[in-house]
């Protein structure tokens, strides 16, 4: 009896998949005001039909592969809904402006670009950077400008 398991197993991952791609369906709904993540759900579902295949092949009665089943599968809900409510009221979506940081110049910096290394908090190793006028490798560096991942520079 693996057919019902691989059932809600590949639905689960039909569900995931879509999840990942288009983002989570079940916020459209707003079902729960945020409780049920569609992603988590689909985990939940994945777990649940492989964890049921795998129990089956393993000889103990039906019974005991359903119900193991669904213990696993409500753990990786939980654990997954858990991971996802971090992850969303982890990120703001608003980047930290960079203007005003002060850095080295890791290349030449020239209108068509180069890179640098800025000093601030959560700053990345480096950054693309370009210039109105050109900048030696090593000079010190200002940013006056932040447009998405590049940062426009001036000597300083």
């Amino acid at each position: 009896m693996l057919l019902p398991f691989l059932i809600v197993g590949g639905l689960g991952l039909v569900l995931l998949v879509i999840s990942l791609v288009l983002g989570d369906i079940l916020d459209h709904f707003d079902i729960g005001d945020g409780a049920i993540s569609g992603t988590a759900l689909s985990v939940g579902l994945v777990v649940f039909g492989a964890s049921g295949a795998l129990i089956t092949t393993t000889g103990l009665d039906l019974i005991w592969a359903y119900v193991l089943a669904i213990v696993l599968g409500v753990v990786a809900y939980a654990l997954s809904a858990l991971a996802v409510r971090n992850l969303t009221n982890s990120s703001d979506g608003v980047p930290a402006s960079a203007v005003g940081l002060s850095g080295v110049a890791r290349s030449r910096i020239t209108t068509a670009g180069g890179e640098v290394s800025l000093e601030g908090p959560g700053e990345i190793e480096r950054r693309l950077a370009y210039s109105d006028e050109p900048i030696g490798e090593g000079s010190r560096v200002t940013v006056i400008e932040h447009l998405g991942s590049r940062v426009k520079v001036i000597p300083g």
